[in-house]
């Protein structure tokens, strides 16, 4: 099934709210996990389990480190969910 770049962006804002305590309104495309949103490497983890149990996709080790902003996550899961 296919979810729309907002789906996938509020469903992330909310794996994310529930990992790191960071506020959904505050998760947007340009913020970077680390830098902006201060997401260190196990609660990232977290944040991909529960982003592919919620989006039904696969989202490799060897790609989580590409993923280094918000909208880098709602782009790959959107691609691999078409």
């Amino acid at each position: 099934m296919a979810h729309s770049e907002q789906d996938v962006l509020a469903g992330l804002a909310e794996i994310v709210n529930e990992e790191s305590g960071i506020p959904a309104s505050d998760v947007t495309l340009e913020k970077s996990f680390t830098d902006d949103l201060d997401v260190d490497s196990l609660t990232m983890v977290s944040i991909v389990v529960a982003a592919e149990e919620k989006f039904g996709v696969k989202i490799p080790d060897d790609e989580v480190k590409n993923l280094k902003t918000v909208g880098d996550a709602v782009h790959f899961i959107v691609a691999q969910a078409a």
